[in-house]
């Protein structure tokens, strides 16, 4: 699991990054990035609707998942960065690990946040 101090906390600096990030879409999720020079760690935050699954213990695997494969691949991005996935498919629940790990890659790798040769 992310560490505390790498998660966002407070819907304000979620909003910020929705409001002055770019974003790139997924299949499954989209990912919103706010790159700030003043940033000094990465943030994350993981959005999964209750319109995605009504069972807030399928939410809370989803997002545990996700926050897993962003601490695992954190050496590896270019630069601190805001990062928010928004889960719109309860697919994500039920896939295999190795297909949702690519997923988040190619979302990194399309906001140009990975180093190069970090294909895994």
């Amino acid at each position: 699991m992310l560490s505390l101090k790498h998660r966002f906390h407070g819907h304000q600096s979620v909003r910020r990054v929705y409001r002055q990030g770019r974003s790139v879409r997924g299949s499954l999720m989209s990912l919103h990035v706010l790159t700030d020079d003043r940033l000094q760690i990465g943030k994350a935050a993981v959005v999964v609707s209750k319109k995605v699954d009504k069972s807030a213990v399928k939410r809370n695997r989803i997002r545990r998942r996700i926050y897993e494969i962003v601490r695992t691949h954190q050496p590896q991005l270019n630069k601190p960065a805001g990062l928010v996935f928004t889960v719109y498919s309860g697919e994500v629940g039920t896939i295999d690990a190795a297909r949702l790990e690519a997923t988040v890659l190619d979302l990194l790798k399309q906001a140009h946040l990975l180093k190069d040769g970090s294909n895994r």
